[in-house]
């Protein structure tokens, strides 16, 4: 094959340090459209983003020359720059040092959009750690409590 080609979608999630409430109202949105103009500036397209104060979703195509782990590290550190230029409540800001990261099928895309738009309905039943529990269970993935959380 001469050519080059892949189709990888991908649900990110990541939340804040010690999953703080950091992400208000106030900022929430800014955050998330901060996030995917850096996503579509690495060059990886951009299907959602969405969230609730503790942490965020992305849904991503990855470009099939690029890593995960530095296109994660290169959003996240962007973003904090971002947000401490806020000044005020927002110096202490940080991400976690960890995410998941899961891939989709390109027919499920419309689900995962409608799951990351919900998330502020879904969170009044479930805390972060509930649903990323669900989520690593969901995708089959065995972990340790006491590795998952910092």
């Amino acid at each position: 094959m001469a050519q080059s080609l892949s189709q990888v979608v991908l649900h990110i999630i990541f939340s804040t340090k010690n999953r703080s409430p950091l992400l208000t109202d106030d900022i929430i949105g800014e955050m998330h459209r901060y996030l995917a103009t850096a996503t579509r500036d690495q060059g990886w397209e951009c299907y959602r983003v969405g969230g609730v104060a503790d942490h965020v979703h992305l849904l991503v195509r990855q470009p099939r020359t690029e890593k995960l782990s530095a296109f994660i590290g290169h959003i996240k550190r962007n973003s904090s720059k971002w947000i401490h230029g806020k000044g005020g409540e927002f110096e202490g800001f940080a991400w976690q040092d960890g995410y998941g990261a899961f891939s989709i099928g390109y027919s499920q895309i419309e689900s995962v959009i409608k799951y990351i738009d919900d998330q502020k309905e879904h969170h009044r039943k479930l805390s972060f750690q509930e649903e990323y529990r669900l989520v690593l269970q969901k995708y089959n993935i065995s972990f340790e409590e006491k590795y998952v959380w910092d």
